[in-house]
Formats: C-alpha cells, sequence, structure tokens
C-alpha cells in the first residue's frame, strides 16, 4: 500500500514537472515575439532618451495621450490606463498630468483621479493642484481640503503659487477662518505674500468669513493691485454691509468695470438707500442686467412696485430673472392679476419661463382660485418637460389643495421624487381645510414613518385640521404629542388652534381656561376666535368679557365692535346695541365694503356693495336674526 502511494506521488511530479516545462517554454517564445500595436495603423513613437538612466521625453503627438485626448468613457479610459502601464508613461509627468486633467474636467471623476494619484510615484504641485480644482469644481470644498492634508502634505509635495489661490478659495468656500490664517500663515512661510494672485484669494477669503479688518491688511501690504484686487475688497465691504468704506475705494479706483458698479448699487440697495443706488445707476456708461435686475428688485422689496415696474419697462431687452423679480414683487404686494397678465406678456416670446417664473404664477393662482389656470400651468410644464423641483411641485400641489381639488394634489405629492416638510404640510392643510380630517390624520402618520421630522408648523397644520372636522380628542392628543414626544413648545398659532376647536366644539370654559394658562400674552386673533365661539354658542356672559377685552387690545378693529353688537342683540338688549353702534360712530369704524370676485372663463369680475349706513343694517340684521331664532323655537 505505502509502495504504490509513492510510486503514484512520484508519477504525479512528473507530469506537474513536464506540465510546467511546457508552460515555461510557450511563456518564453510569447515573449520573444513583438509585442502587438495597440492602434496597428498609427506610427511607433518616437521616444528619445535624454540618458541611460533619465526617464524618456514625450510629447502631445505620442498615440497614447491623442487617444486619451478623444476618450470619453471610463471604460475607454482604463484601456488607455493599461497601455500608460505597459509602456512605461504611468510615471511621466506630463502623461500624468494629461490623465488627471481629463479625470477632472471631463470624466467628472475625481475619486479616480485621486486612485491614479496614488500611484504616482513623485508626485508634483501640477497634479495636486488639478485634483483640488476639480473637487472645488463639484461643489465639494471639504474633498478638496481632505485631499490637501491627505496626499499633498502628507507626501511633502512642494507648493506652488497656484496652490494658495486654491486653498483661499476652499477655505473662503467651506467658511473656515482658521483654516485661512493656517493657509496664509503657510503662504509667508513659502514666500509667497506678496503673489498678486495670492493675495486676492486670501482678500476674499478674509471678506467672506467677515474679517474685514485682515482683508484690508492684505491689500493694503500689496506693491501692486488689478481690477480685482479693488473689486475683491470693494465686494468685500458691500456684502458686510460697510458700504461707507466701499465707496471711498470706489471712488480711489484708477478703472472700473460692470461689476465695481453692479456691487456699489447692490450695496446702496441692500441698505435701502435707493435715491444713492439710483445716482450711481444714471452714472453707469453701460448699463446691464445685473444694474437694472438690482433697481427693479431694491424698489420692489421698498413696496414701490410702481417705480420698480417703470425700470422694468424701460428695459431695452430683458432676461428671465428680469421677468421673475417682477412677477415674485406682484405676488408679494398680493397684486395677482397683474402678475397673471405679466406672465402672459412673458409666454408670448419675450423669454422662456423656469421654475421660479411658475412658481410665482402658481402662487397667485392658489390666492386668486382660478383653477382652469393653474391646470394650464401644469400641462405647460408637461408639454415643455421641465423637471419640476421640489419648490415647484410644492406650488402645484399647493394650488390644487386649496382650489379643493385633493385628488389631483395627491397625485402631484405622490409623483414627486423628494418631499420636503413643507409638501407634507400643504398636504396635512389641504385635507383639513376641506373638512378631510381623517386623511390629514393619516397623512400625518405616514409623515412619521417615511418622511422628515414634522416641525412647529405641521402639527399647526394638524390642529387646525382636527378644529375643522370637530376631533377635540384627536386635537388634545397631537397638542400633547407636540410638547411630549417632539420637544416644540406651542406657539400663538398653536393655541389659536386649540382655542378654536374646543371653541366649534361648544367648550369656551375650556377655551377660556386655556387662554389664561397661556405661559404668553394672548393676541387679538386668540380672542377673537374665543369670542366667535362665544357668539356661536351663545355664551353672551363671557362673550361680553371677551369683546371688552379685544376693544381695549385694538380699538380699531371693528370686528368685536361687531360681535359684541350681536351679542346684545341676541339677547335683545337693544339700549346696549344701540351704545355700541355709536361708539363705532364716535371712532369713526366703518365695515369694509363688501365684494365678491367671479369668474367667467378667462375673465374676473368684481361686484361690489355699499350703503352709507352700515351700522342701522347691520342692527337691522341682527334684529331679525333675533326674530328669526324665536320664530324656529315657537314651531
Amino acid at each position: 500500500m505505502t509502495v504504490r502511494l509513492n510510486f503514484s506521488i512520484t508519477t504525479q511530479t512528473r507530469i506537474s514537472s513536464s506540465l510546467a516545462l511546457n508552460k515555461f517554454i510557450k511563456v518564453q517564445k510569447n515573449l520573444s515575439k513583438t509585442p502587438p500595436k495597440l492602434w496597428p495603423t498609427e506610427p511607433r513613437p518616437k521616444i528619445t532618451d535624454t540618458d541611460d538612466q533619465g526617464p524618456p521625453i514625450i510629447d502631445l503627438s505620442h498615440p497614447v495621450l491623442r487617444k486619451l485626448e478623444s476618450c470619453s468613457s471610463v471604460k475607454e479610459f482604463h484601456q488607455i490606463h493599461t497601455q500608460l502601464i505597459v509602456s512605461g508613461l504611468s510615471q511621466h509627468s506630463l502623461a500624468a498630468s494629461r490623465v488627471l486633467k481629463k479625470l477632472c474636467t471631463c470624466l467628472n471623476s475625481v475619486s479616480l483621479a485621486v486612485s491614479f494619484f496614488d500611484c504616482v510615484d513623485e508626485p508634483d504641485a501640477f497634479l495636486c493642484n488639478t485634483i483640488m480644482k476639480g473637487f472645488l469644481t463639484l461643489n465639494d470644498p471639504f474633498g478638496a481640503l481632505c485631499f490637501y492634508y491627505d496626499k499633498m502634505v502628507a507626501k511633502c509635495v512642494e507648493h506652488n503659487h497656484y496652490t494658495f489661490p486654491l486653498l483661499g478659495k476652499v477655505c473662503a468656500e467651506i467658511g473656515s477662518l482658521r483654516e485661512g490664517k493656517k493657509t496664509h500663515a503657510r503662504v509667508v512661510k513659502c514666500g509667497f505674500e506678496l503673489d498678486l494672485f495670492v493675495r486676492n484669494s486670501f482678500i476674499h477669503m478674509y471678506s467672506v468669513c467677515g474679517e474685514l479688518w485682515d482683508a484690508r491688511k492684505v491689500f493694503d501690504d500689496g506693491p501692486v493691485w488689478d481690477l480685482v484686487s479693488w473689486n475683491s475688497m470693494i465686494d468685500g465691504y458691500v456684502k458686510n454691509r460697510e458700504v461707507s468704506f466701499a465707496r471711498e475705494l470706489f471712488d480711489l479706483m484708477p478703472e472700473r468695470d460692470g461689476f465695481s458698479w453692479n456691487s456699489m448699487i447692490s450695496g446702496y440697495v441692500d441698505v435701502g438707500d435707493l435715491e444713492t443706488a439710483k445716482g450711481l445707476f444714471d452714472m453707469m456708461p453701460i448699463k446691464d442686467f445685473v444694474s437694472w435686475n438690482c433697481m427693479i428688485d431694491g424698489y420692489g422689496r421698498k413696496g414701490n412696485v410702481r417705480l420698480a415696474r417703470d425700470f422694468f419697462d424701460r428695459m431695452a431687452i430683458r432676461n428671465v430673472v428680469s421677468w421673475n423679480i417682477m412677477m415674485a414683487h406682484y405676488v408679494r404686494c398680493k397684486d395677482y392679476n397683474e402678475c397673471l397678465k405679466l406672465f402672459e406678456r412673458m409666454i408670448g416670446g419675450e423669454a422662456r419661463p423656469n421654475e421660479a417664473s411658475l412658481v410665482s404664477v402658481l402662487t397667485a393662482c392658489t390666492n386668486l382660485g382660478t383653477l382652469d389656470r393653474g391646470i394650464w400651468i401644469h400641462s405647460y410644464i408637461r408639454n415643455c418637460r421641465i423637471e419640476p423641483d421640489v419648490l415647484l411641485s410644492t406650488s402645484l400641489l399647493t394650488m390644487y389643495a386649496k382650489c379643493g381639488e385633493m385628488d389631483l394634489a395627491r397625485d402631484v405629492f405622490d409623483e414627486m421624487p423628494e418631499k420636503s416638510v413643507v409638501s407634507w404640510n400643504s398636504m396635512i392643510m389641504g385635507y383639513g381645510m376641506h373638512g378631510q380630517g381623517e386623511k390629514a390624520l393619516e397623512m400625518f402618520m405616514a409623515m412619521e414613518k417615511r418622511g422628515p421630522t414634522p416641525n412647529d408648523a405641521t402639527f399647526v397644520c394638524v390642529l387646525s385640521a382636527c378644529a375643522h372636522a370637530g376631533m377635540v380628542l384627536e386635537g388634545w392628543w397631537y397638542f400633547d404629542l407636540m410638547q411630549r414626544v417632539y420637544k416644540i413648545e406651542p406657539k400663538v398659532e398653536h393655541y389659536g388652534c386649540m382655542v378654536d376647536l374646543l371653541g366649534r366644539a361648544g367648550l369656551t370654559k375650556d377655551s377660556e381656561e386655556l387662554v389664561s394658562k397661556m405661559p404668553m400674552e394672548a393676541g387679538p386673533a386668540l380672542w377673537g376666535a374665543l369670542l366667535s365661539a362665544c357668539r356661536t354658542h351663545s355664551n353672551s356672559e363671557l362673550g361680553e368679557i371677551v369683546a371688552k377685552r379685544l376693544i381695549e387690545l385694538e380699538p380699531t378693529d371693528i370686528g368685536p365692535y361687531v360681535l359684541l353688537s350681536n351679542i346684545y342683540a341676541s339677547e335683545g338688549r337693544w339700549d346696549d346695541v344701540e351704545n355700541v353702534r355709536r361708539m363705532m360712530k364716535e371712532k369713526r369704524l366703518q365695515k369694509t365694503v363688501g365684494s365678491s370676485l367671479v369668474h367667467l372663463g378667462e375673465f374676473g369680475s368684481e361686484s361690489v356693495k355699499e350703503n352709507g349706513s352700515l351700522q342701522r343694517i347691520s342692527m337691522v340684521y341682527s334684529m331679525l336674526g333675533e326674530i328669526g331664532a324665536k320664530l324656529k323655537l315657537s314651531h
């Protein structure tokens, strides 16, 4: 048995040795052949050695580098990378720099560029700068800073004068003054503190971080300045609302460009000095979109939409930002019809609307209740293949929700790939305001499971939904849940919803108790909700107390007077009714003219009814209401 085993092993060893020998001979034959060309149609590259030990000299006409330039995919790059390794060019400085530039700029694969960098034996500053610039292009300044410390500093790569402007930009974007000062110290250590590009970068960095004294010191210590130096310092002053210092530099500038003028105009607009802004605007030799839009926005923010429109109409050519600013200000001042008229002009061919334009228009449709126009906007979004962002989708579903089309609102909500807190709140609010309390609470529970964390506005929507649906127990539950689980302290709005909820249910005493226990002072809205509940549920005693309290808080508001007179009328206290009317007359309080808006197709028709003796008419109506109530009881 043992002999046989030894014989078997010996035989097997001989067979293995024979196979290995044959494989070795075959490999030697293959290695003796001429290596195949990657691109047979191209000539063999000429490589000239500087000496026997030094690296080869190549130029951009090398076939591998030419193929690298035309590379359009990562897969193709991997093939070219293989040839670089096989041909021994991957360590060549020119080849390595072209590889990193291709990866960072055209293929947007900075992670692959970092992997390639790790394989370079002797990296230089150019390679590091290329990768850091790639991170900045992808809006990843933290990645650039990590690369700088983990790779460039760790490998002791020598910095050059292009490295520090990049680091200054990195520190500005992440807002790290500490890192900025460390980098500035390294600048001084390396002897680049007088370099113009480096100084400009650190003027910007210190300005962004709010250190204007340091920024000005860097500016003043330089032997020479260019237009970027002046503009960076002026922009820093403007962004920190130091417009007077910015103006001093502006007046000293040897030359100015559009950025200089626009910085100063925007600075005066931001501090509300529109007169000086207009003076600079008139002096500006060549006005561009930025200067016009800045003036339009400035007057709009001040509430002077008429002057903003005047600047808008004076523009020879308008861009989409001009239209968006004007429509947004019409929405802000609640002139929704003018916003829609401007939008019709816009789509007539003067500009192509974007997401911001449509948000303003949908907001106008929401407040006017023009469902048909809102549906048209939704169709426009689909036909133009506009990819709605979270804000536009939320505006669309809010429009449907406030117009009562909850099924369409739900369709928009379900199609949203990303939902914000506002999106969920809008759905809860929509269900609540249309009396669908159960669905509102179901939406809230779904938000708890798979949505963002509810905020204080979410609970306002939930409590309001409970109030509209008369869900008293559920309202108390969520009022407690908000404090106990989500640690949200109730605000006046939450107490207002609870007062409204209890008041609608006839629990006026509980409402009064809740208001009295509030940690903050109850505002007119809370007392008004309580007064309305007293009027609805005929609690005249409490209603009289609340009404008088409201009159003390807001003596010029006619609402409490009317409700108090109605309470007196319901009890037949006509002398008190007359006294309240006399008080209203003495204080010259008058009810707003009643109006209604009726939409007929594309047009809106407003109907107004007014009468000079509103107080007397209101008193007659109160009497008639009381008579009607008694007639119902008699039957």
